[in-house]
């Protein structure tokens, strides 16, 4: 063998074995995505190499990575006036939340310093025709401006309706202020956002490319997968649907419609994402966190709580496995995908074991082939600790909630998997209120009545090839 050859093939081995080596020199990654990483390099070296270049990278090691949410710090400081940051930042309403739930509030204040607010009504959406009708009223109504944070906005009948009412807006004087995740939507024509701009509205993309190395992984890597609309500072939306036909027609999913001060953390959430991705600094920055008129109807006590890769640590994991630790009767969760990190997998089976109700809802089928063998792959484990199973049929459920105890609900945007708690940019709602938690403990029990429940001996009984195909898609589960 040539000496050049011999060398090549030393200088290659090194650069495997120093890719393995970063794998397992991340603290903070759990053992099964080390391990799933580790396989990909060790079978597909080339490709896989250059995988965990663009998607492994742990952001939360990162500096660099700071300086987006410096950005936004430092245009806060300079604009937000008292007023403002009490608003955003007054820790008062958590003694008003059960004292047992206070430290999970505390909790989920630790990353971003948001807090519990009072003086809300919140509307739970589980109709995507009423999230449309009732998103097209309150844009039409829109006096002062309308910020839109969206993972997908597609092209379809629904999106188009409500692009053109953006656009109508902004001639009128509206300021419309719009992002839009870029690798979601790279389907999308740059036409399509050019006539929104043309029309007055302010468009940024939420990741843009940068040439440096981490940078691009970023941009391919680390989403926007927020829902969020402001409107004048008063009226907010989020949850799990997004913008197309698929949410407002064909799939089951759950949405808010919020009045009162959690707005105003909606709105600081926005802000974040706006500034980040290089929207203009809006003058009037403080009158866009209004006085809010008392509500009338409800009163319930919100806390938003936005999580992103740049942060230190994963808030909203955190917030899910004290959740489920902690529920002392039952917690009963829907996802479409659900691969858990270890620690919450770990506190759903021990949760169960220690005798709480625990119900996870999915799709019997995702949209996404690898996703649903992904989600059965969790199964065994789960109804041999007493998790109970159940699988919807019909049409797909992409609602993202929990509820435990008749007292606290969470719903949001993020899913029960790695992505998710690790490398999107996320942001659930957490509503501590009795009458809200048992609104949306009927909507699980109604859902219930289309579907099967899965039984750990039928399960066991299932046929080889479904049983090799999960335990494949397994080894990778902590990369989906």
């Amino acid at each position: 063998m040539a000496t050049g050859t011999i060398i090549a093939y030393a200088f290659w081995i090194l650069v495997i074995a120093g890719t393995i080596l970063v794998i397992i020199s991340d603290e903070e990654a759990d053992s099964g995505r080390k391990i799933a990483w580790i396989l990909v390099v060790a079978l597909l070296p080339a490709i896989g190499i250059i995988a965990y270049i663009v998607f492994g990278l742990n952001p939360r090691r990162n500096s660099k990575h700071e300086t987006y949410s410096g950005m936004f710090r430092e245009a806060f400081e300079k604009l937000a006036d008292k007023d403002t940051c009490s608003k955003l930042f007054d820790e008062n309403n958590r003694k008003s939340i059960r004292e047992g739930y206070r430290e999970l509030s505390a909790l989920l204040s630790r990353s971003n310093g948001t807090v519990v607010t009072d003086n809300n009504s919140v509307e739970v959406i589980t109709s995507g025709k009423r999230k449309f009708e009732a998103l097209v009223n309150d844009l039409e109504q829109a006096r002062d401006h309308i910020h839109m944070e969206y993972f997908y906005f597609r092209k379809d009948h629904g999106s188009k309706r409500i692009k053109e009412i953006l656009m109508r807006k902004a001639r009128e004087g509206v300021k419309v202020r719009f992002i839009h995740e870029n690798i979601a939507n790279i389907t999308i024509s740059p036409r399509y956002y050019n006539e929104m701009k043309k029309a007055g509205v302010e468009v940024v993309k939420f990741t843009r490319p940068r040439f440096s190395l981490l940078r691009f992984s970023a941009m391919l890597n680390y989403r926007d997968h927020r829902k969020i609309v402001v409107i004048d500072g008063r009226i907010g939306y989020t949850g799990g649907m997004n913008i197309g036909d698929d949410y407002f027609i064909r799939w089951r999913d759950t949405h808010m419609r919020i009045t009162g001060n959690a707005v105003h953390a909606l709105q600081y959430c926005f802000l974040y994402s706006f500034i980040t991705s290089g929207g203009k600094i809006p003058e009037n920055f403080h009158e866009l966190f209004p006085e809010v008129a008392a509500v009338s109807s409800g009163n319930q006590l919100v806390q938003i709580v936005p999580d992103q890769p740049v942060g230190k640590w994963s808030i909203l994991q955190m917030g899910a496995t004290w959740t489920v630790q902690h529920a002392r009767n039952y917690v009963y969760i829907q996802t479409p995908y659900f691969v858990p990190p270890e620690p919450l997998l770990q506190a759903l089976k021990s949760s169960a074991l220690k005798g709480a109700d625990v119900r996870i809802m999915m799709p019997r089928k995702t949209d996404m082939i690898y996703m649903t063998l992904a989600n059965k792959s969790y199964y065994r484990e789960c109804l041999e600790a007493g998790v109970r199973i159940f699988e919807k049929n019909g049409n797909f459920i992409h609602s993202k909630t929990i509820v435990s105890d008749d007292y606290l609900s969470v719903i949001g945007s993020a899913n029960m998997d790695y992505r998710s708690f690790q490398l999107d940019y996320e942001v659930n709602a957490y509503i501590f209120d009795e009458e809200m938690a048992l609104r949306n403990k009927r909507i699980f029990q109604d859902d219930l009545e289309i579907c099967e429940e899965i039984s750990l001996d039928r399960w066991l009984r299932r046929p080889w090839y479904q049983k090799l195909g999960q335990a494949v898609v397994r080894l990778f589960a902590p990369l989906l």
